[in-house]
Order: C-alpha cells, then sequence, then structure tokens
C-alpha cells in the first residue's frame, strides 16, 4: 500500500511540474504565435519616477516600430505590452504577475527599477521566464556562473560588482596601482562596488585594499580621507553615488589627497562637474566608467525611430537610449532560435556568443556568466568641456585593461 501511494505522490508531482512550466514545453512556449511574439514589462510612467520611465518605454517602441516594419524576427512581429507599476513594489509584483500568468508574454524586456526587480525577481526565476535588461545596478543580478533558475536573468547594464571589478582593472592596469583605497556608502551602491574592487584586486593578485565606510549623503567624509591618505594609496576609488561622491571629492582636495580617483559611470553627469570643480580645481585628476557612447552609428537608427513614438525631444535622451538597448538585446536573441522558439532554446541563443550594445561594448552571457556590461570606456572630469566630461580610453574588458 504504501508503495502505492508513492506512485500516486511521484504522477502528482509530474502533473504539478508540467502545469508550473517547470521545463514544460507548452508553457515555455507561451506568447508565441507562428505570426507574433508577446513581450512585456512594467515601468513607472506615471508618480516621481515618470521622467525615467517614459523615455525608457519609449527607446523601447522605437527599437520594436523599426524591427516589425522590417518584417519582424524569422518570420514573427513583436507584440509589447505595458503595465504602470507607479514604482510602488507591491503594483511591481503584481503587474509582472499579471504579465506573466494573464498576458501570457514571451519575455520580459527592460525590468525597470530596484525595489520592484528586488521585490520580484525571485517570482520571475520561478516561473522561469527568460528576463532581459534590467533598469538597475542590484548587485543581486551579478552571477559568475548561474544555473537553473538563475540562467532566466539577462542583465545589461551596469551591476555594482562588476563595475566594480571594472574599476579595480583600470587602477591596476592604467594608473599602476599596487595600494587601492575604496571610500564607499554604506548602502547597497556602495557595498556592491567594494565587494568588486576586493574581487578583482583579489583576482589579481598582490594588491592592496584599504577601505573606508561613509554614510550616504555624509557631510562630513574627513575622517575616512585622513585614513586613506595615511595608508599612502596610489589610486582612490570613490564608491559613492551622487549624494555623496561631491563631498569626499572636495575632502580629498582640502586634505591635500591628490591621487587619481575613480568613480561609478553614476557621477559622470555635468552637476557632478559644477559640484566640485573648484575645490579640485585641477590638484587630481578625476575619471569615471562609462558604457554608452553617444558617437556609435547606432544613434543614427535610434534618433530616426524615436521621433516616431515620441513628441518629446529623446534625440539625445540616456533614459530612451537604455531602452533601445534593451530592446536590441532581446532581439540579438531572438535572431538567433534556430527551429522552435521556447524559454530553453531562447536562453541557450542568449548564451552561444557575445552581443554588441549598439552604443557601447559586448556582453557575454556564456558559461552562466551574469555580469552586466563587462566592456566599459573611461571618461575623464573636464570642467571646460561642454558636458563636464571627456573621453579618455575607449572600450575595454578587464583582459584588456590588464594588457592580458
Amino acid at each position: 500500500m504504501k508503495g502505492k501511494k508513492l506512485a500516486v505522490l511521484a504522477m502528482v508531482l509530474v502533473v504539478i511540474l508540467s502545469l508550473t512550466g517547470c521545463g514544460g514545453a507548452s508553457a515555455a512556449a507561451q506568447g508565441v504565435t507562428k505570426e507574433t511574439v508577446k513581450v512585456g514589462n512594467s515601468i513607472a510612467t506615471s508618480g516621481p519616477l515618470a521622467p525615467v520611465g517614459v523615455p525608457f518605454k519609449a527607446g523601447i517602441e522605437a527599437y520594436f516600430l523599426m524591427v516589425n516594419e522590417a518584417g519582424g524576427v524569422n518570420g514573427r512581429t513583436i507584440e509589447y505590452v505595458h503595465t504602470d507599476d507607479e514604482f510602488n513594489p507591491e503594483k511591481g509584483k503584481a503587474a509582472i504577475d499579471k504579465l506573466i500568468n494573464d498576458e501570457k508574454i514571451f519575455a520580459l524586456v527592460g525590468h525597470f527599477g530596484t525595489p520592484i526587480v528586488g521585490a520580484t525577481l525571485n517570482d520571475i526565476k520561478e516561473t522561469g521566464i527568460p528576463a532581459v535588461y534590467f533598469a538597475t545596478g542590484t548587485g543581486i543580478l551579478y552571477n559568475e556562473k548561474a544555473e537553473g533558475a538563475d540562467r532566466v536573468a539577462f542583465p545589461v547594464q551596469p551591476v555594482y560588482p562588476m563595475e566594480g571589478r571594472i574599476m579595480a582593472a583600470w587602477a591596476v592596469g592604467e594608473f599602476n596601482a599596487k595600494k587601492i583605497g575604496v571610500i564607499y556608502t554604506n548602502d547597497d551602491a556602495g557595498k556592491d562596488l567594494l565587494g568588486g574592487v576586493e574581487n578583482e584586486a583579489e583576482k589579481i593578485g598582490g594588491i592592496e585594499v584599504f577601505a573606508e565606510q561613509v554614510p550616504p549623503n555624509a557631510e562630513d567624509v574627513s575622517a575616512a580621507v585622513t585614513k586613506l591618505k595615511n595608508e599612502a594609496v596610489d589610486v582612490v576609488v570613490i564608491a559613492a553615488i551622487q549624494g555623496t561622491f561631491p563631498q569626499i571629492a572636495k575632502e580629498m582636495a582640502k586634505q591635500g589627497l591628490n591621487k587619481t580617483a575613480i568613480t561609478t559611470y553614476v557621477n559622470a553627469d555635468q552637476r557632478m562637474t559644477e559640484a566640485v570643480k573648484d575645490a579640485v580645481n585641477g590638484q587630481f585628476d578625476i575619471y569615471a566608467d562609462a558604457w554608452v557612447d553617444m558617437t556609435k552609428p547606432a544613434v543614427k537608427d535610434y534618433r530616426e525611430w524615436v521621433a516616431k513614438v515620441s513628441n518629446e525631444d529623446l534625440s539625445s535622451n540616456a533614459y530612451a537610449m537604455t531602452g533601445w538597448i534593451a530592446a536590441h538585446f532581446f532581439v540579438e536573441g531572438l535572431k538567433r532560435v534556430d527551429g522552435e522558439l521556447t524559454w530553453d532554446t531562447y536562453m541557450a541563443a542568449m548564451e552561444s556568443a557575445p552581443i554588441q550594445n549598439p552604443f557601447g561594448g559586448s556582453i557575454d552571457f556564456s558559461d552562466g556568466k551574469r555580469l552586466g556590461t563587462q566592456e566599459m570606456a573611461l571618461s575623464r572630469m573636464n570642467p571646460d568641456a561642454e558636458a563636464g566630461w571627456e573621453a579618455f580610453i575607449g572600450f575595454k574588458s578587464i583582459p584588456e585593461m590588464l594588457g592580458e
């Protein structure tokens, strides 16, 4: 009798697995017909994040319009559906559930915002649906060897642990650092960037990392700067975003810690240059990572098609450009699928070879790499430049930065 009960339980489990899409071919092909493939996302297009969400959505729409008017991909046009979650995690969870289970989308394209991603990532993994591009740098997306359910996430935008690794590579490969000082904020961004620096320093070997913590938006960062000055570091990594970056740069100048500084791409903004230029006044150079190049030929197509979907001038809008990038990466994976289009075949296609960012470097998802942007350029702060920053070094991978 006991054996019969076990057999019945086993049959029940098989049925449950087939219904939930854990490997079931029919579930994996949802959102796909002979003529169309349906994708969607949840983006804040109202509320305080609307100035970011609206152009981001427009960039996605523009790319899909271009693809559809050219005949689609492998005979299928792309149907795009969107839900406004108002940047509310609870509404975001409900929106993702609706998109996957009611709208029956094939894939998420352009998942938007740190709190929404944090609230829904496990749900996405449990469902098994591919998710291409996350509009956040959160470290929960970073994975050097994704397996099983973790494979569904395909981050493209820089994620902080990887960017920290890149900062360490610049420090060593470009500026010959042996001692890297890191001033980091006690928040997810700062800690993730620090973790990346320490990770890459360990991989390189023979590099010392001295880290000092400051609160986010701290006004007094003098103790942290003093400690790095006493350690005689070669390069300072400012692992802090815009609320704290200016205080650190100005305090370095005040104390005469005149060492090359490297910071995140988030700070490569004219407002940051204006905030620190008088205090720094050429005492030391400040560099920032860059992952988008407005001089790439693809910008011409972007500007032509984004004008067709928006009355607003988005010709140089960074958020719209990232939406275009999100759609591009999804389509590149779609083009590579040979034969039946399922979640498994799509993920295998995404992992089959590196994909080129139309405005930047390439990203390799093979062997479970889920690192976000892996090739970045380096900009230098220049108050005389129109944008407050100027190009310094073109796109390189970490091995290229290290001369390998």
